[in-house]
């Protein structure tokens, strides 16, 4: 890495990508994102699939983050800022003291589907509203080896520095797609083959009963409201039996139960 570059105005224009981050997240950045932590940045190097602007750390990790920081690109400017400024920039006590702006680069939903391999496994989201949910969503999608995630328009940002930390970084590292307002949801995965089951307490069959399929896609919904009607006519339903007067369970828990029932099918591991 280049020699970091000291900040010690919190107005300095070279950080200025890094001012006031929580009111920012909420109208967007301009096609950038914040990465916050250690472990996210990691990821982000790692995966490679969205560049590094820029990197803001405290001065009293600069030592301890040489190797990481060795990964950047060498036109990646690396700030360093005493935690009072550092915490003047950002608007708030930044206790994890590590930030990194990233260029967003998400190809269209045809693109990112046609890419897939024969066999594939694409986790597809509608409604989904509440970030820590859409973290864990990304989670479990890295966790049990979903090829990739179609986001519908109604969801959330998955780039919302709140989600990408609950994802432990997997929304940087799994490959997805966000389609547009006049997208389907639905058609695009069963043009290419896929088996789209769709998860729902009133679904038809149970999750023990689905086989597997070399190209499969699970839908999940929001919590409350659910799948549409319409979206689940064009599906195979699924649901998870629970005990008597309990019927929901929440979307990123639902998922984990799902993704891995997958994964024992794609491994030939279920019995």
């Amino acid at each position: 890495m280049t020699a970091a570059i000291h900040i010690t105005d919190p107005a300095d224009p070279r950080v200025a990508d890094y001012l006031q981050v929580r009111e920012r997240d909420l109208v967007g950045r301009d096609g950038r994102f914040i990465a916050e932590g250690v472990v996210v940045l990691e990821k982000l190097i790692a995966a490679g699939r969205h560049p590094v602007r820029s990197v803001l750390v405290a001065e009293k990790r600069v030592d301890s983050l040489a190797g990481l920081l060795a990964g950047l690109a060498p036109n990646v400017p690396v700030y360093a800022a005493e935690q009072a400024v550092m915490d003047a920039v950002v608007g708030f006590p930044i206790h994890r003291g590590v930030l990194a702006v990233g260029e967003r680069t998400e190809p269209p939903a045809a693109a990112l589907l046609d890419a897939l391999p024969a066999q594939a496994l694409v986790v597809a989201l509608q409604g989904i509203a509440n970030h820590d949910n859409m973290g864990g969503l990304f989670r479990n999608a890295a966790a049990f080896g979903a090829d990739a995630v179609l986001v519908g328009a109604d969801c959330c940002d998955p780039l919302y520095r709140k989600a990408i930390r609950v994802s432990v970084g997997a929304a940087l590292t799994v490959p997805f797609a966000r389609l547009a307002a006049d997208e389907d949801l639905v058609a695009p995965l069963a043009s290419r083959g896929f088996e789209v089951v769709a998860l729902s307490p009133a679904g038809q069959g149970t999750l023990a009963e689905l086989a597997a399929a070399p190209r499969q896609a699970a839908l999940f919904g929001a919590e409350g409201p659910g799948l549409p009607a319409e979206l689940m006519a064009r599906c195979r339903t699924v649901r998870i039996p629970m005990a008597a007067g309990f019927d929901s369970l929440n979307v990123a828990t639902t998922s984990g139960i799902v993704l891995h029932r997958l994964a024992e099918l794609r491994a030939g591991a279920a019995p």
